[in-house]
């Protein structure tokens, strides 16, 4: 396993308990017993105590023809906690109609997990390896409020 966060104590103790590693990854085991990680906890949206996961909405949205990448984060709300902000890069030579991706999400997504808004991007932050980053995502919504 590992010893800890170098110069990071705080985290190492966050991260280690009981002699076990807590990663913060979610998943679930699936009917053949393979572990599943869907989702990662300091990604979870809580919408006024409703649990959303951010690759669920995401997972609908880009089932859209029009949605080539989407990335689903929080934004701080003073009456909700979080609302989920979805982050959109459309499928080139498509044209989106937002009010029809609202449906498309409302058509399939419980109410609370539908994002309050969806915005479009020329491109979303990635890593080196093609993950997108949501950190500078995030960033961008604190900066606005």
């Amino acid at each position: 396993m590992m010893h800890g966060y170098l110069g990071r104590p705080d985290e190492t103790a966050a991260a280690l308990k009981d002699g076990w590693l807590h990663t913060g990854d979610i998943g679930h085991l699936d009917e053949d017993g393979y572990l599943v990680l869907v989702d990662r906890k300091k990604d979870l949206i809580i919408r006024g105590g409703e649990n959303i996961s951010p690759s669920e909405v995401e997972a609908v949205l880009a089932s859209h023809a029009g949605v080539l990448e989407a990335a689903v984060v929080a934004k701080p709300d003073p009456v909700m906690g979080e609302e989920p902000i979805a982050f959109i890069v459309v499928t080139p030579g498509a044209q989106l109609d937002i009010p029809e991706l609202f449906e498309h999400a409302r058509s399939v997504l419980a109410k609370f997990k539908v994002p309050k808004e969806i915005r479009i991007v020329d491109s979303l932050p990635h890593n080196a390896v093609g993950k997108i980053l949501k950190a500078p995502l995030r960033e961008s919504l604190a900066a606005q409020t």
